[in-house]
C-alpha cells in the first residue's frame, strides 16, 4: 500500500515538474531578452530549413546538367527545343498554379516581408510547395531569375510552421522566422554574414539584440551545410580582383554616378510592369514573360538565367564594348519580363549579373580615355555587383558584406563602399527610388507598417505581463461577495453559466453611501499572443482587464485561464520604457 501510494506521489511531482518546466520554457520566450532557450530552437529550426534548401539546390545543380549544353552555355539554336524552355517553364507553372489554392499562391521576398511584419512571420505551409516548384521550374527553364527568393520563403515557411507546431509564444515565432530566413540565405550562398545583414536591413527592419543571436546561429547552420555538402566554395572567387589606386577614386566617383541612374531606371521599369500586370489574368503573364525570354535567349543567350553567363561575359578576356551594352539592355528586359509579369524567383542573381556588366561597360569606356584602368575590369565588376543590389533592394551593408563574402577579397571594400554612397544618392533623392519590395507590397495591396508602439508591443508574449495571482469562481450570487472579499486585492474571475469570463469588482454608488457588486465582460487571449493584442483589446476603452487562457483538452471548456493583464498594468509597461 505504501508503495502505491508513493509511485502515485512520484507520479504527480513528475507532471508538476514537467509543467513547471514548460511554463518556465515559455515565459523566457514571451520576454524580449536573449535566451539559451531562444537559440536553442532556432538552431533546430535552422537544421530543418537548410536541410530544404540543400534539396533545392541539388534538384536544381542536376536539373543544370542535363539542359546545360556541353559548353556549359544555353542553346540559341531554332532547332534545339532547349531554346523554348522558357515557354515549357511558364506552362508548366501555370497548370501547378491551377492545382493549388489562389489564397495560397502569393510568394517570394515581398510576400515573406508582409508575413513577417502583420503576422509574426506565420507563412502558410500551404505557400512551400507552389514555392518549391514553381520557383524550380522557372530556374530550370532559363528565365531572369534568382535562387534567394525561393531560399528566403521556404527558410521562412520552414521554421515559422516549427515553430507554430512547437506552440510557440508570437513574438519568438517573429524571431523563428527571421532566423529560417538566414538559414536559407546563407545555405544557398555560403555567405553567412552577409545573410544576417540581409535579414537586418530588408526584413526585421530594426535592430535588436535578442534576434541577433538566433539570426547568427541560424546563418552559421545554412553555411555549415552548405559546405558540407558543396564544399567551402566562394562563387566569386575566380573573379580578377586587384588593389585599386586612389589617384582612380574620381573616375569611381562618376561610376557611381552612372550606377544610381542604372538602378533608378531598373526600379522604375520593373515596377511600372509589375502594376500593368497585376490586373492581368495569369495565364497572359505568363506567356508573356515566356516569350520575351525565349525571344532574348534566341538573338542572345546569355542574358538568360541568374546572372551567371551575364557576369562570365563581364569579366570575359578582351569583351565588346558593344556586345556587353546589348547584353546589358537585353538582361534588364528579361529581366523585368520575368520578375514584373510574376515569374516566381528572386532578384539578387540578375542584379549581379546587371552590376557586373554595367561595371564592365564602365571599365573598358574609362580604360580607352585611362589606359591604365585596363587591369581593374574584374574590381570595377564586383563594385557594379555590390551598387546594383544594395541601391534596388535599399541593403546597401548586406550587398557589400555579400560580395566580400563571395569573392573571398577584401580589396572590394573600400572603392565598393565609396561607389555606393553616390549611386544611393542618386537613384534615392535624384529620382526618387526606394526599395522594391516595398513597392512591389504598395502594388500588391499587402500593408508592411506597423507603429513604433505596436512593434515595441510586439517583442513581449502575454506571459510576461499577467498577473497570475487571480482566483477564479464559478456563477454563484451568493458566494461571490464573500470571495471578493477574501481576495485580498486579487483579481476575481468568473464563470458565468455560458461559459464566458467576467470581472467582478465592488463598486461605490454615488448617490449613496453603499456598494454594489459588479461584473464585466472580459475578453480573452491565448497564452502564445503579445502585449499587442493586449492593447488593442483595451485600448477602446481605455480601460479593462483580459484574461489569457491556454487551450486545455482536459477542461470541459476547452480554456484554461492562466493570467490577467489589466489596462494600467500595461500601460505601466509601456510608460516605463521597455517597450
Amino acid at each position: 500500500m505504501q508503495f502505491k501510494i508513493n509511485k502515485v506521489a512520484i507520479i504527480h511531482a513528475k507532471r508538476a515538474a514537467r509543467k513547471y518546466l514548460h511554463n518556465e520554457f515559455r515565459d523566457k520566450l514571451s520576454q524580449a531578452k536573449i535566451s539559451v532557450q531562444l537559440c536553442a530552437l532556432a538552431l533546430l529550426f535552422a537544421i530543418i530549413a537548410s536541410l530544404v534548401i540543400i534539396l533545392f539546390r541539388l534538384i536544381l545543380l542536376w536539373a543544370e546538367q542535363y539542359l546545360l549544353s556541353d559548353t556549359n552555355t544555353i542553346s540559341s539554336t531554332l532547332t534545339d527545343w532547349r531554346s523554348y524552355l522558357p515557354l515549357i517553364g511558364a506552362a508548366l507553372i501555370w497548370l501547378l498554379s491551377l492545382l493549388g489554392s489562389k489564397r495560397y499562391r502569393r510568394m517570394g521576398i515581398a510576400y515573406v516581408l508582409h508575413r513577417f511584419k502583420l503576422h509574426y512571420g506565420k507563412v502558410p505551409l500551404q505557400s512551400a510547395a507552389g514555392q518549391f516548384s514553381q520557383a524550380l521550374i522557372a530556374l530550370m527553364t532559363n528565365f531572369s531569375v534568382g535562387k534567394e527568393g525561393p531560399a528566403i520563403h521556404l527558410g521562412a515557411v520552414s521554421a515559422s510552421v516549427m515553430a507554430e507546431k512547437f506552440s510557440l509564444p508570437d513574438n519568438s515565432v517573429r524571431i523563428m522566422c527571421a532566423s529560417g530566413i538566414a538559414a536559407g540565405i546563407a545555405a544557398i550562398f555560403n555567405a553567412p554574414l552577409a545573410a544576417v545583414l540581409f535579414v537586418f536591413e530588408v526584413i526585421v527592419r530594426e535592430y535588436k539584440i535578442h534576434y541577433f543571436f538566433p539570426i547568427m546561429l541560424s546563418a552559421i547552420c545554412g553555411a555549415v551545410s552548405s559546405q558540407l555538402v558543396f564544399g567551402n566554395i566562394h562563387e566569386y572567387e575566380l573573379i580578377n580582383v586587384i588593389r585599386i589606386p586612389l589617384d582612380h577614386y574620381p573616375i569611381l566617383l562618376i561610376g557611381g554616378v552612372v550606377l544610381g541612374g542604372v538602378a533608378a531606371l531598373f526600379n522604375f521599369s520593373l515596377l511600372k510592369v509589375t502594376a500593368k500586370g497585376q490586373s492581368w489574368p495569369l495565364i497572359y503573364r505568363l506567356l508573356i514573360a515566356a516569350v520575351i525570354t525565349t525571344a532574348i535567349g534566341l538573338v542572345m543567350p546569355q542574358a538568360l538565367g541568374s546572372g551567371d553567363f551575364a557576369i562570365n561575359e563581364a569579366i570575359s578576356e578582351h569583351p565588346s564594348l558593344l556586345f556587353l551594352i546589348g547584353l546589358l539592355l537585353a538582361k534588364m528586359l528579361a529581366t523585368v519580363a520575368a520578375i514584373g509579369f510574376g515569374i516566381p524567383g528572386g532578384l539578387i542573381g540578375p542584379l549581379y549579373g546587371i552590376g557586373a556588366l554595367v561595371g564592365a561597360i564602365l571599365a573598358i569606356i574609362s580604360s580607352l580615355l585611362f589606359p591604365s584602368i585596363a587591369p581593374y575590369v574584374g574590381l570595377y565588376t564586383v563594385i557594379g555587383m555590390t551598387a546594383m543590389m544594395g541601391v534596388c533592394l535599399s541593403a546597401p551593408l548586406a550587398a557589400l558584406v555579400a560580395l566580400l563574402e563571395l569573392t573571398n577579397d577584401a580589396a572590394i571594400i573600400l572603392p565598393a563602399m565609396f561607389v555606393t554612397i553616390p549611386a544611393y544618392l542618386i537613384a534615392y533623392q535624384g529620382f526618387n527610388t526606394n526599395s522594391i519590395f516595398l513597392k512591389q507590397l504598395d502594388i500588391m495591396g499587402l500593408g508592411y507598417k506597423v507603429a513604433p508602439l505596436n512593434q515595441g508591443l510586439q517583442n513581449k508574449g502575454v506571459r510576461v505581463l499577467m498577473d497570475r495571482r487571480f482566483v477564479i469562481v464559478n456563477d454563484d450570487d451568493e458566494l461571490l461577495l464573500e470571495v471578493l472579499k477574501r481576495a485580498e486585492g486579487r483579481p476575481v474571475l468568473v464563470r458565468n453559466s455560458e461559459g464566458h469570463i467576467e470581472m467582478l469588482r465592488l463598486e461605490m454608488q454615488s448617490f449613496e453611501d453603499s456598494t454594489t457588486l459588479s461584473r464585466h465582460p472580459m475578453p480573452g487571449l491565448p497564452d502564445n499572443a503579445t502585449l499587442n493584442e493586449a492593447y488593442e483589446a483595451l485600448a477602446a476603452k481605455r480601460s479593462g482587464e483580459v484574461y489569457i487562457y491556454r487551450d486545455s483538452p482536459n477542461n470541459p471548456n476547452g480554456q484554461k485561464v492562466v493570467g490577467v493583464i489589466s489596462w494600467s498594468n500595461l500601460l505601466q509597461e509601456i510608460r516605463s520604457g521597455q517597450i
